[in-house]
């Protein structure tokens, strides 16, 4: 009975660090429904249709057309390590000037594109004072005369 138990406790043992290799799954943004989102049709359909149908957009553009952005977005984390990207959908509706829809489009994750960012400082100009500098640099300096004082 030891035996079996020991060999029990060494399968447990071996399993239970295999739950921790699963992923996190967290959907974030506009829980997107296709049925809606097919629904809603060019030409016809206007701003306060959409809305009532699909609720506010996740972001509106800021300048050119009119589009409102219904953005979602499928994240998968293991473990300790950065969540990675596992799907998005961003669905487009554009707006003509009489706030009816002139067209929709679909965005998968294919259609981004990465962006490298600079990871470096930009320099400033002036010199650069140490941590001392800056604590006591003002240390046996007149002070500066207020209009308050009286002093010009």
């Amino acid at each position: 009975m030891n035996r079996i138990a020991k060999h029990l406790l060494a399968g447990i043992a071996f399993v239970l660090p295999l739950g921790a290799c699963a992923p996190v799954v967290t959907e974030r943004g506009y829980i997107a429904d296709v049925t809606k989102q097919d629904a809603i049709v060019v030409g016809t359909d206007t701003a306060t249709t959409v809305e009532a149908a699909l609720g506010s957009p996740t972001n509106r553009s800021s300048f050119g057309e009119r589009t409102w952005y219904y953005v979602s977005a499928t994240e998968e984390q293991f473990s300790f390590y950065r969540p990675e990207h596992s799907s998005r959908r961003i669905f487009a509706i554009t707006f003509d000037e009489n706030d009816v829809v002139a067209r929709t489009e679909t965005y998968g994750l294919e259609d981004g594109r990465i962006v490298a960012f600079n990871d470096e400082e930009t320099p400033s100009r002036g010199r650069e004072l140490t941590f001392l500098q800056q604590m006591f640099g003002n240390v046996g300096k007149a002070p500066v005369p207020t209009s308050e004082s009286g002093d010009r």
